[in-house]
Parts: C-alpha cells; structure tokens; sequence
C-alpha cells in the first residue's frame, strides 16, 4: 500500500551539488585558495594528493569559487545543467540523486532502499547518505572536483559511478581580509528572492588563523497551488483545499556558518578543525500537476499541507604530517542531520476508492463513514562517524605508494506517519492518534576498508598504477512498518514476531542483518607523449554495498558492480585545452527497486547493464575572450530481460507458483531511464576594461536531450518520456580591486524542462491509464526554475 513515489516523501532521496568529469564550460577556472595559479595550473586533490589537474590519469572537472559564482551556482540544479556526463533527478531542494555516465535505474529512493550510486566528501569526509549528500549553498568553496567512472579504491563505498569533492576554502595565516555579497532577483510567475553571504579570514597568530563564513539565502516561489475539490465515491464525501490555495507558495529559506581554524605546531604538522551547519526550510510542493484539474504550467491542486525542513551540523578533524619524508593524513568527523516533512497522499485515497471501493474501510467509532483523505507526516534522524589513516611515500621518487585504513557508521532513524483523521480506534495502529500506516525503524550501515596504490614510472613517460580495496559492509534493519492487526491480518501488527525493539512501535516485524567482504581493483597506465599531452587507459571497478528489503518475508538484496574500461587523453596547446575519454561500463547484479505488494519497495540484484559513451570539452581562452564547448554522448541499456519475479534463469515465463503469473517488465535493450543520450553545453565570456573597471559579457547554454521516466516499458508509457529542453543565461557586469556588479538573467527564454516525474501510489493506479476513475491520473512533474532575472553585488575589504 505505501509507496514513495510521491511529492514531498519522495525527498528522502537526495545530493548536492553534483559535478562530472571531463565536460563543463571554462572547467576548473578555480581562484581562491591557489586552485589555480596565474600561469593557469590548476591544483586538484583527486587521487588524495596534490597534483596538476592536467596530469591526473582519470576524467576529473574541478570548478572553483569564480566559476561557480559566473555560472549563478546556488544549487544542485544550477551546476548540474552545465556538466554533460551528471544527470539529476529532484524533487524538491535538498533531496535529490545524482548519476554519473547513465549509472541510473530509476530508483525511488526510499529510506530502507539502495545507496546512492554517487559519493561525496566535504573535504576529507564522506557526507553520502540515502537521503542524498548534504545541499551545502556554494558560497567559499575553494573548488568542487567532479570524478567521473569507479572511484572505489580511494573512495569506497557508494562511490560506484564517480565522486563529488567539495573542497572549502581553508584559514590564511598570511591576513586578514573577506567579502560580502548581496544578490536580489525576481523569478517569473513567482515571486522576489535574494541571497546575502560573506566571510571573514583572521589570522590569530603566525601560526594560526580562523575563517568564519556565513550565508542566507531566499529562493522564492513560482508554483500556485489553486483551488480544486473531489468526491469521494464510496462516501459521497466532498474534500477541498480551498484553506490552502495560495500563489507562490514553493519558496525556500536557507541559512548556515563555518567556522574553520587551521594551527600549523610546526614546520611538519598541521591541524584543522572545522564546523559546519545549515538550515533550509521549504514550503509547498515543487511540481506542476498533469491531471484534468490542472490547465496550466506552474500549478498544482494539493489538499493538504507541504513542507520540509533539513538541519545538518558537521564537524571534522584533519590532522596533516610528516613521518620521515611520508606524508600522513588523519581526518575524522561526525555528521547530525534531521529533517521533518509533510506532503499530501490524497491522491492515493482517491484512486483507490474510485478503483477498488477502498472508502468503505474507513469510518470512524461510530461506524460512520469518513473522509478516506491521506498524509504524510515524517522526520529522519542521521548520526554519521567515521575516521580514515593514510601514508603516502615521496611523490618526486619513480616508485609512489598511498595506502590506509577506512571506518564508517551511519545511523538513520525512520519515522512516517500514514494518517486519515477521525479513522476508528480499531483500524489505527496501536500507540499512536490516527495512524493508518506506520514505519519507524532503524537503519544502520558499517563500511569498513583498507586501501592503497602503487605506481611506478617505468620511463620518464610511462607510469603503471594498480591499485586494490578490501572491504567489509554490515548493514541492518529493524523495526516496524505497516498496519493494525484488525485492518490487515498479513502486514503490520499481525507479522510481529516480537516485542518491540524501536521506541514509539507497537512491536516488531523486521529485524535483519547482512554482510559480506570482497575487494575491488585497479589498473592505468599513463603515457606523457610530451608535457602538453597525456594519454591514459583504465580499468577499475566500484561497488555499491547491499542491504535490506523492508518486506521481511524477501531475502536481503546483494552488492551491485561497475567495471569501467576507459581511453582518455589531457591535451593543452597554448590557449587551447582539449580534454576527453571514451569509456565502456559493465554494471552487474543491478539493484532494481520498484513497487511491489502494498505499494513497498522491493529490491532484487536482477539486472545487467552496459553504458558505451564519448565526453570532452574544448576550451579556447586569449585576449579576453573565453569559449567552451563540451557535451557526452551515453548508450546505456539493459542486457538481460527484466521479469516481474525473480528466478535464476531470468526467465519471464517462469511460473512462480504462488498463483501469480510473472511478465516482462522490459526487455533487453531498453534503455537506461533518467539519462538522455546527449547532453551538451556552451560557454562565451569575454572580459574587457571599461577605465578603471574589469567588464565582462558572457552568454550560455545548456541542452539534455530526450529520457526515459521509467526503465519498465508499461510505467514508461503511462508516465511519458521527459522531453528535450535547452536552456540559455546571460550575464553582465564589472569590477574593480574592492567591488563588483552585474546585472544576470538563467533561464532566459523560460524553458520548462521537466527532471522528474511521479505519482503518489502505482502507477497503473495514481496514474489510471485506463480511465476508470472518471477523472484520469494525477502526475506529478517536476520542472527547472523558471526565468529568474537579477541582480549582485560584493564588496572585499
């Protein structure tokens, strides 16, 4: 019966600031914190050193403080749009999932469901959960480095289709000095938002310096929720939302700190505490409604109350030096997150009465029928440890060895509440007011590791790297989910099997554990034709750990693996860098989530797949004038027939025998859902002095191509594909040594690209494809920001 497909539930899936490798306009022109030098090398620590970006064998895009600024970045979406190889699929800021390269199956992201498929590290810690990787505003950020294919022998664990490294600007013993930036903006059809940030950097003594940052930012809002009614048609009852119409009503406040302290003891040894925290408030839903009720763009018919809101507060130890002439690195940390959410399932209580005569089950003490409305209301609790010790031999000698040892816990507490007020006594879930449904578990994944590569230099041109991890995950789930045991004798109260274990269930009915150990590797091999050209190629594997289905009668569901075959090449003539690689991913043992009995998810390894892609970017920059061109192409597809009930031949005849018959949900050579085959962006900015001012002009656009909802051939054709859409900015402004100004317009032409699409329970149910229902489905597709014009300023001092 519970599904997550849904408005604001459906949030529990997120990331944050996703980039990808190798194909982004003007890549990596990162300022701040020596990313990049004047003579334009660019600093990256990918491969947990630092190195030249131009020299690193892998496909990496590195975009610093003033890119991220020039290109408007303030989300996840901002960013996403320009790097060719990322696709995105949100549901609201803060709770979204990211892929690298096509690695994408549709997941719904439930809470007891898979891990990303996508890792970050705010600089040396990993912030992955399964609600995403935390929605950090971009403000100070020294660079984010985007690495694209299997990152598993450095990274671990959920860094299966790349890694995301936010890298923050760290203290300046040297002086002291900041910024402050004001932004005011006017979205269309919505309403006016702005942002005010800053940051201030004190050196406390020759050795030691603290960097305070801080921002708030209004986002505001452009869906109308407008008024609509419904008949129940069991009851009779009529429901409308006429106290909740309002204009406008998606708008987002964010506001956070860090406060960062970096002590060098001496001339070896450094140590740099940092913490940090956000929150972000949201209201209402951020979709625009396909339904008969809805006739325009931006508008929704929502019965009951949205929002959301996301507090995190992180804090990290780094502690750097040198044993001999090794470099050691100690970084360890915790994260605590919280979020509460509410979102409308009328939806869900229509349908299904108009389909199956489900009103007639809810009535209250009096035996009287009531209103069989619907909602949500849930909150999520994260405690993340974790602690990594690596060495690292000289990196000037012919022979380079890194090798260290990894741990990490993550705790999430679950809570949702199903709710239909005035239900009977009989039929709500014991312990609480009016609960028809209840899940509240624990959830608790361990991953540990050790890890290390050796390359060696066999000439002054050829270097051979292998590297290898051996791992070793424990995840578990416990608690209850589920109804009465008068409304349902199979789920819920009725399958417990003890007493309860969570705090606030009536007993339990889930309490599984699995593990496993294996190990993952590495080849490369690098070839410097001269300095100014490199070619590579790699092989390298990743891994996603595997965990539990929260229907405990199905078995517990396993690893799922890439192996990346991978030719690339680094290339800089002068004024022109040409970056590419062309790849080939295996995925095996996919981890298939989709909606089972009841509407719960169920996952089952059940899939292969094989994604064959090209990505590069061009870069001209001289005199001023800076183009970028850059784009990938990916071919991702099933191999292997995708059958409604697992068996082991993967045969979609096979005969369960349990009197359900099987069905070939898709067949071989479907393609991957989520992610268009092409996917490009341009860039032009040129810069110029107006007297005493820097100026600059610069134009963008960004294109994504056709996608699939859904990888299932029947869902696909009751959602619909995700249409074609190009996007185009434009900027202008100036400058001087203690001010800047401009004048900005994303969006320009007010596309409507839709990046994801849902419905509240099935969808051959929500989504009635055969009409039955008198009023046809309700979808729920979620769309970039409209056209938002505007204008900055910031002042250093």
């Amino acid at each position: 019966m519970k599904n997550t497909h849904i408005p604001a539930t459906c949030r529990l899936g997120a990331a944050l600031l996703a980039t990808t490798a190798l194909s982004v306009a003007n890549p990596a022109l990162a300022q701040e914190a020596s990313s990049e030098s004047d003579d334009g090398v660019i600093i990256v620590t990918a491969q947990k050193r630092a190195q030249n970006l131009q020299d690193v064998p892998i496909a990496i895009t590195a975009l610093g403080t003033e890119q991220l600024d020039e290109l408007q970045v303030n989300e996840l979406q901002d960013v996403v749009k320009f790097l060719p190889s990322v696709t995105i699929q949100s549901f609201a800021p803060g709770f979204a999932q990211v892929y690298f390269r096509g690695v994408a199956s549709g997941e719904n992201a439930n809470h007891s469901a898979s891990l990303p498929t996508v890792g970050t590290y705010l600089d040396e810690m990993p912030i992955t959960t399964i609600q995403g990787a935390l929605d950090i505003h971009a403000y100070d950020l020294a660079r984010v480095e985007a690495l694209a294919g299997p990152q598993g022998t450095l990274y671990g664990a959920s860094s299966m289709a790349g890694t995301i490294k936010l890298v923050t600007n760290q203290p300046d013993y040297g002086s002291t000095y900041g910024a402050v930036d004001l932004e005011l903006n006017s979205v269309a059809h919505g309403d006016i938002g702005g942002t005010a940030e800053g940051f201030v950097n004190l050196p406390l003594a020759e050795n030691a310096a603290l960097r305070v940052v801080g921002w708030y930012r209004h986002d505001a809002g452009y869906i109308d929720n407008i008024a609509g009614s419904r008949t129940y048609p069991t009851s009779g009852i009529e429901q409308d939302n006429a106290a909740l119409v309002e204009e406008d009503y998606n708008d987002v406040d964010t506001y956070g700190a860090r406060v960062a302290l970096g002590i060098e003891l001496d001339d070896n040894w450094t140590i740099r505490p940092t913490v940090m925290g956000q929150v972000q408030k949201t209201d209402g839903s951020f979709a625009q409604e396909r339904s008969t009720a809805v006739n325009d763009d931006l508008q929704t018919v929502q019965y009951n109350p949205e929002y959301s809101e996301d507090k995190w507060l992180q804090a990290a130890l780094t502690i750097e030096g040198r044993i001999g002439n090794w470099d050691l690195v100690a970084t360890g940390g915790g994260l605590w997150r919280e979020d509460e959410v509410a979102s409308d399932y009328s939806d869900y209580a229509y349908f299904y009465d108009a389909l199956a005569g489900y009103g007639a089950y809810f009535y209250d003490n009096n035996y009287d029928l009531i209103s069989p409305n619907q909602y949500i209301e849930g909150g999520d609790r994260y405690r993340r440890m974790f602690g990594e010790l690596r060495i690292s031999s000289p990196q000037d000698n012919p022979l380079r060895v890194i090798a260290g040892v990894f741990a990490q816990r993550q705790r999430h507490e679950i809570e949702q509440h199903y709710i239909i007020d005035g239900l009977t006594d009989m039929f709500v879930v014991t312990g609480t007011d009016s609960n028809v449904w209840l899940t509240r578990q624990d959830r608790t994944d361990r991953d540990y590791a050790a890890f290390g590569e050796i390359s060696y230099d066999l000439t002054d041109q050829l270097t051979l790297t292998g590297g290898a991890r051996l791992y070793h995950y424990k995840n578990s789930l416990v608690g209850f989910f589920g109804y009465s045991a008068n409304f349902s004798s199979r789920t819920g109260e009725a399958a417990c099997f003890g007493p309860a274990v969570v705090d606030g269930t009536p007993c339990t009915n889930l309490d599984k554990t699995t593990s496993d150990t294996d190990a993952i590797f590495k080849l490369n091999a690098t070839y410097e034709i001269n300095p100014d050209v490199l070619v590579y190629a790699t092989w390298s594997q990743g891994f996603r750990p595997g965990g539990i289905n929260r229907r405990g009668t199905l078995p517990p569901y396993g690893s799922d693996t890439l192996d990346n075959y991978e030719i690339g090449w680094k290339t800089q003539f002068g004024p022109v860098r040409f970056n590419g690689a062309i790849y080939q991913e295996d995925w095996n043992e996919i981890q298939l989530s989709f909606l089972g009995e009841n509407g719960l998810t169920e996952i089952r390894n059940a899939g292969i797949a094989r994604i064959r892609g090209i990505e590069a970017d061009f870069i001209y920059s001289e005199g001023g004038l800076t183009l970028s061109l850059s784009g990938s192409y990916n071919d991702a597809e099933i191999r292997r027939d995708f059958c409604r009930i697992a068996n082991p031949d993967f045969d979609c005849t096979f005969d369960p025998g349990d009197g359900r018959t099987n069905a070939l949900l898709a067949p071989s050579g479907t393609q991957l859902p989520v992610t268009a085959k092409f996917k490009g962006n341009a860039v032009a900015r040129y810069e110029f002095p107006v007297g005493d001012w820097d100026a600059h002009v610069q134009g963008a656009l960004a294109h994504i191509g056709k996608r699939r909802s859904d990888v299932r051939t029947y869902e696909n054709s009751i959602k619909g594909f995700f249409d074609p859409y190009t996007t185009a900015d434009f900027s202008l402004g100036v400058r001087n040594e203690g001010m800047r100004f401009e004048l900005f317009a994303t969006n320009l032409f007010d596309e409507r690209g839709v990046v994801n699409s849902g419905v509240q329970c099935l969808e051959t149910t929500c989504g009635d494809p055969d009409g039955l229902s008198g009023t046809g489905g309700v979808f729920y597709d979620y769309v970039i920001r409209p056209r938002v014009i505007g204008i900055k300023a910031g002042f250093d001092f």
